[in-house]
């Protein structure tokens, strides 16, 4: 009963802690990990371990650092680090790869192992299917005490935002001259450390801190979606503050509140992050198909391309390597810089809107008024026992003459809109998000598609 609440993933495995992820489970897929590392080197092979602040956190680690050590790993543990932090981590150390303990925007109970390999990167599909046959099969490396591998602890923070500090872009000494008043919402875990001191390198004396213990007993549902941050909202008011920094639990992903205390759409992290770079490079983006089309209304501007990939961040990483990408994301606050490593960072995408901003002269309100406006409805639908690719593939038949993509469950393009309707790969339910010029609308056009599905799913 227990194991039908774990989700297994090319990238990894997730589950509630004690209730499907628990310490046989980590043992098995950590084993296998490990395993898969030693046959991917000819050395031997080095993993750096990072994790959230849950409260299951050090317990996963010592669970997971143990059975790679038993399996012939040397392990360094980055302890409480963001996911972008122990990417750098494993780029610094040419590491064979990688693995944060961190469940993401999951609530507190879940916990999870996300994988990393040699280039920083998420697995691929590929490796992703290796690693979990050898999980099911329980192929596991034979080890002797002489094989036991070493354990080493480092902090890896200082070196990513020295890495970030370094870009050619970058100009602290400019940010600190408008003084700006930063609030950070750290929802309890890594971010709480790691955004005060990237901002305290920027020169920014005036930083408030919301949820900035890091016990993992997040204050609000840890998604930084508007409906989970009337608080933070609230604070930034009062405070009066230039800018809201909002982050889920492993800092991967950044929102935005402006010098109103108004929530500024996740989906423009991304656009705004674009926006600045392409005033410095020039070259493609790509980012995921739940993405707002404001990217590519920005690209017009500027002459470049958009190019869209299946929801994933190595799906995304994948096709921006395929095109030569000067930059990617994904629309959830995502910013992906190949300067740095592949994947989604806040820090990276916080130092690039105080940099556009301080360089632009403008306040945040003003400035989010210069890019296109859309309203993106968000929505879950659980289905219980029927298939979603077997309701996916009649509702693609219903629409066939339409403007549609079935890369990754189904998308349907409209003149004044779209919808994407996809099984979720971190939980058991079925995505439907709806864009469109208002929230009425957006909202009424995900409905629509969330009631054929309901019929479709009926018994």
């Amino acid at each position: 009963m227990a194991e039908k609440t774990l989700i297994t993933g090319i990238s990894g495995i997730r589950g509630i802690f004690g209730a499907g992820l628990d310490a046989a489970v980590l043992v098995r897929y950590a084993a296998a990990y490990g395993t898969w590392c030693k046959r991917h080197t000819e050395k031997r092979p080095v993993v750096v371990v990072g994790r959230d602040a849950r409260v299951s956190g050090p317990i996963c680690a010592r669970i997971v650092i143990a059975t790679l050590q038993s399996v012939g790993c040397d392990v360094i543990d980055a302890g409480l680090a963001p996911t972008p932090t122990v990417a750098m981590a494993v780029l610094l150390e040419r590491a064979t790869g990688g693995v944060i303990l961190s469940a993401s925007h999951n609530p507190a109970e879940w916990n999870a192992l996300k994988l990393l390999n040699e280039h920083s990167e998420f697995l691929s599909a590929d490796e992703g299917r290796e690693v979990m046959q050898m999980a099911d099969e329980g192929q596991v490396a034979a080890s002797t005490i002489d094989d036991i591998g070493g354990l080493s602890r480092k902090d890896y923070l200082d070196a990513h935002i020295n890495s970030i500090l370094a870009l050619d872009f970058v100009d602290p000494a400019k940010v600190a001259a408008q003084e700006f008043r930063v609030l950070v919402d750290g929802i309890n875990s890594v971010g709480a450390i790691a955004l005060p001191r990237l901002l305290e390198r920027f020169g920014i004396e005036d930083i408030h801190v919301l949820n900035g213990d890091p016990t993992g007993r997040f204050a609000h549902p840890a998604e930084p979606l508007p409906e989970h941050l009337d608080s933070t909202l609230a604070a930034a008011r009062e405070l009066q503050l230039d800018l809201g920094l909002v982050v889920d639990p492993d800092a991967d992903r950044l929102a935005l509140i402006d010098d109103r205390g108004d929530y500024v759409s996740e989906e423009l992290t991304q656009v705004m992050a674009a926006d600045f770079l392409w005033q410095r490079r020039k070259g493609p983006f790509v980012t995921n198909l739940s993405s707002s089309r404001a990217i590519e209304d920005v690209a017009r501007r500027y002459d470049m391309t958009v190019y869209r990939a299946a929801v994933g961040e190595i799906n995304v990483v994948k096709k921006m390597q395929e095109v030569g990408a000067v930059m990617g994301g994904e629309g959830n606050g995502g910013v992906i810089l190949p300067d740095l490593h592949y994947g989604r960072d806040s820090l990276v995408g916080a130092a690039m809107i105080l940099q556009h901003l301080a360089e632009q002269g403008t306040s945040m309100s003003a400035y989010r008024k210069t890019l296109p406006t859309y309203t993106i409805s968000k929505n879950k639908l659980a289905l219980g026992a029927a298939d979603p690719d077997e309701i996916l593939d009649r509702l693609a038949d219903r629409y066939r003459s339409s403007d549609m993509s079935m890369v990754d469950g189904l998308k349907i393009n409209f003149t004044d809109g779209w919808v994407h309707l996809r099984a979720s790969n971190t939980e058991p339910v079925l995505r439907v998000y709806a864009e469109a010029s208002t929230s009425q609308e957006a909202n009424r056009l995900a409905h629509a598609f969330m009631r054929e599905v309901q019929v479709l799913a009926a018994p």
